[in-house]
């Protein structure tokens, strides 16, 4: 099977929005696509070779493609969204750490990408099969989400946000989104030429981070009323310009009428390639995939790489997982927070150009090694960051130097999540076995995924009982648990935290980090010097 041309990474989270989750965005090399991607060129019914002439002759092709991703990104953004809203509604850490399992589909659809693949309606279409009723998914649950996500997040009273509900439903949207990802990558390789089939990238990853800004940065800006009143109106209003609900109305409008649009208008099966001898096929099946990728877990190589990315980025859960949302309970306008992410994008584009430089040689891993330490110091200092910014707020809001620092604070931190990233993916591309590179590569990437998203859960579980809070005003109550609280203010009183987790955390994380710098990641360096036999799958040959 073809496979794209190059590497793309997404957010995320599912990408996440700036500050709230500042690790890697997820990273992608899907497996799967029609043989007719291997061929050069199509054949004409006269036998001749037919050409050809650029991408003119397949721009309703790239634009379709461009559409369909920039729809992927629209639930991610909504779902990077609700941590945010969350926050501001004063939920539990804990809560936020159901909700960050929310992130997790696109980092485990290895799982039952081969069943997207393999099983499909002949007559249909290999991915309208799934494409059509996946986007149709979405836009009912769009539709539903939209006249009850007002009464799940409401508060009344002691009762907060209904988190549980607003996770399965988010859960589910990723879900759906994560499987729609499969379906349009693998008709991307058969949509366009061979000599375009490059364009598919290009398509996913702007596609996705437009409606990853849409879903996201756009929807929280005009969501917010102190932005639109200070910047989009010349009356004031005590609400946006949208709300969550009618944002999701549009939306699912937009899935259900573009998706039917596509099931009828859109062939997928072309005219097939006569007299040319079929391509081999990465894999033959369901049965033949699984047994494929457990076969590659079982090289000792695999299995020691495997265990080392799934634990390499618990020094930097803290970090990314907690700060953004420490900055919207220190009063940081989540919107501002978001919009952070536009000065970014230049950088992000760049970094990755500059840093493929130093990690095309045979010791991509080097870079990996030297760039961990300095992103663990990064981590200390947005513990600074969050501990400065109550000191620093004003009435009218933040100063312009303020958002300078935290604006600076990530570009930094993005050289050193980038470099990491960059030389991971390199290695990655350096050792799979190319028989079988593309599950190869998609079980590796699955890993790294995995690797920072169960230790953001973690930190954001463990902040809460790792907090201290003390009542004051009302002698002889505590805070100690919620029934606590209410009745130390009911007895006239107040919390008051006197040591908050996310400072334990951070210094805690960033110990544990240096440990494993020390004791594993020159153990790391080393399987670098690994022959290439090392990390061929003999069973796939």
């Amino acid at each position: 099977m073809e496979l794209s041309e190059s590497l793309t990474h997404k957010n995320g989270r599912q990408r996440k929005p700036v500050l709230l989750n500042m690790g890697e965005r997820e990273s992608k090399l899907e497996v799967g696509g029609d043989e007719e991607a291997l061929l050069p060129n199509s054949d004409r019914a006269d036998g001749r070779t037919q050409t050809h002439k650029g991408i003119k002759g397949e721009l309703g092709n790239v634009s379709l493609l461009l559409f369909l991703y920039v729809l992927q990104g629209i639930p991610l953004g909504l779902a990077g969204s609700i941590p945010l809203i969350m926050q501001s509604k004063n939920v539990s850490y804990k809560d936020q750490a159901y909700f960050s399992f929310v992130f997790w589909p696109f980092s485990l659809k290895l799982f039952w990408a081969p069943l997207v693949d393999s099983v499909y309606l002949k007559q249909f279409g290999r991915r309208k099969s799934w494409l059509v009723p996946t986007q149709y998914l979405l836009g009912l649950f769009m539709l539903y989400l939209s006249l009850t996500v007002d009464s799940m997040l409401q508060t009344d009273g002691q009762k907060g946000p209904d988190v549980i509900t607003l996770t399965a439903v988010f859960f589910l949207l990723a879900f759906l989104a994560a499987t729609q990802d499969i379906a349009v990558d693998g008709w991307a390789l058969t949509m366009l030429s061979r000599e375009n089939v490059g364009y598919a990238s290009t398509c996913n990853s702007v596609g996705q981070t437009a409606g990853y800004f849409l879903g996201n940065v756009l929807f929280l800006a005009l969501e917010s009323a102190d932005f639109c009143n200070k910047y989009l109106r010349f009356e004031p209003q005590e609400r946006g310009i949208v709300t969550l609900s009618d944002f999701l109305f549009f939306w699912g409008i937009v899935f259900m009428v573009s998706t039917t649009l596509v099931a009828v208008l859109k062939k997928e099966n072309g005219k097939p390639h006569p007299a040319k001898k079929k391509p081999k096929e990465e894999t033959q099946g369901v049965k033949e995939t699984y047994k494929l990728l457990f076969s590659i877990i079982k090289m000792p190589t695999v299995f020691t790489f495997c265990a080392l990315l799934l634990t390499a980025k618990v020094g930097f859960s803290a970090a990314d997982a907690v700060t953004g949302l420490k900055l919207v309970e220190a009063g940081v306008p989540k919107e501002q927070l978001a919009l952070l992410a536009v000065p970014m994008v230049p950088l992000q584009i760049l970094l990755p150009l500059v840093i493929s430089k130093y990690t095309a040689g045979p010791r991509p891993l080097d870079i990996f090694y030297k760039a961990f330490p300095f992103r663990l110091l990064i981590g200390l200092e947005y513990a600074l960051l969050v501990w400065w910014t109550p000191s620093v707020r004003q009435e009218e809001g933040f100063p312009v130097y303020y958002y300078a620092v935290v604006l600076l604070s990530y570009a930094v931190h993005q050289v050193a999540l980038y470099s990491m990233y960059v030389a991971c993916m390199a290695f990655h591309a350096k050792v799979s076995d190319p028989v079988i590179g593309g599950t190869y590569m998609t079980l590796l990437n699955t890993v790294t995924n995995l690797g920072g998203n169960w230790p953001s859960t973690l930190a954001l579980w463990l902040v809460d009982p790792l907090t201290s809070k003390e009542c004051d005003g009302a002698p002889g109550q505590t805070c100690s648990s919620i029934e606590e609280a209410g009745l130390c203010v009911r007895e006239g009183g107040s919390c008051v935290t006197s040591l908050d987790g996310y400072y334990v955390e951070s210094v805690v994380c960033v110990l544990i980090g240096l440990c494993w710098w020390i004791f594993f990641g020159k153990r790391m360096k080393r399987l670098q010097e690994e022959s290439p036999s090392a990390w061929h799958c003999r069973v796939a040959k």
